[in-house]
Parts: structure tokens; C-alpha cells; sequence
């Protein structure tokens, strides 16, 4: 499993907020390329949101990431699927620094077959989730 660490200066319900509305994903996270639907039940566990994941300059792959778990404002966890690079588990962990300071914590562990790629999955998901939540502030800020 891998961590990155941010601190962003906003209030820990702005950040969830935006990590909760999957519409926002293309925005920020690294990859997203396009939503095509989100479950009316989301972000309840076992609701579902339907992407496009971008593979190299135009091509795309759609897929689906699942709602896990969820305790507002502090944590979501969700399985995400990016064919052809497998599944893993994400969890987003929040801490309220001051009133207008969040530390947030990305987390992605590979599942199923591709836990056994996990050493170069490491290498190539910290610079893309460090560069993530970079992104996320960036949104957030304006």
C-alpha cells in the first residue's frame, strides 16, 4: 500500500465535499478523463460511478469505482477499477489541522491480481497521487 500526504488549507467539509461528488474527478485527479454517470445512491457503500480512464492522449477506457465505505467528513473508501491496470483500493483519510487546514491522506492498495505488480504499481502511483492532491488544492482554491 502506498500514502501520500497533503495539507490543503480548507475547511475538511469543503475537501470532502469535493472528494464525495465524483462530477469533480476530471477536474483534479490524475487520469480521470470523463464521468458518464453516477448511482442516485452515491456515496452510499455499494453505489457506484461510472468513468473514463485515460490511457495515452485521446484513448480511453470506460470503467467503474465503487463506493466501499464512508464516514463524512473524515473518510471514503472506494474500489476503483482502471482496466487495463486492475483494481485497488483507495481511502481518502481526513484531519482537521485548524478551522481552514486539512491533512489528507491518500491511500491505494492493489487487489486481486494486481497486488502482484504492487512494487511497480508504488513507483508510479506516488508522483500520481501526490500530483492529485495538488490538483485537489488547486480546485479547491479557485
Amino acid at each position: 500500500m502506498t500514502t501520500v500526504h497533503r495539507t490543503i488549507e480548507r475547511s475538511i467539509e469543503d475537501v470532502f465535499a469535493v472528494l464525495a461528488d465524483p462530477w469533480t474527478y476530471p477536474d483534479w485527479l490524475v487520469g480521470a478523463k470523463a464521468m458518464r454517470s453516477v448511482d442516485a445512491t452515491w456515496p452510499a457503500p455499494s453505489s457506484s460511478f461510472h468513468h473514463r480512464v485515460g490511457l495515452a492522449g485521446p484513448l480511453t477506457i470506460a470503467d467503474s469505482s465503487t463506493s466501499l465505505a464512508i464516514s463524512a467528513p473524515t473518510m471514503l473508501e472506494l474500489e476503483v477499477r482502471a482496466r487495463p491496470a486492475g483494481r485497488a483500493r483507495v481511502t481518502f483519510h481526513l484531519a482537521t489541522l485548524t478551522s481552514t487546514k486539512t491533512e489528507v491522506a491518500f491511500s491505494e492498495e492493489p487487489l486481486g491480481l494486481t497486488r502482484l505488480l504492487a512494487p511497480l504499481a508504488a513507483v508510479l502511483s506516488i508522483p500520481r497521487n501526490a500530483r492529485s492532491l495538488k490538483h485537489l488544492e488547486q480546485f479547491l482554491q479557485g
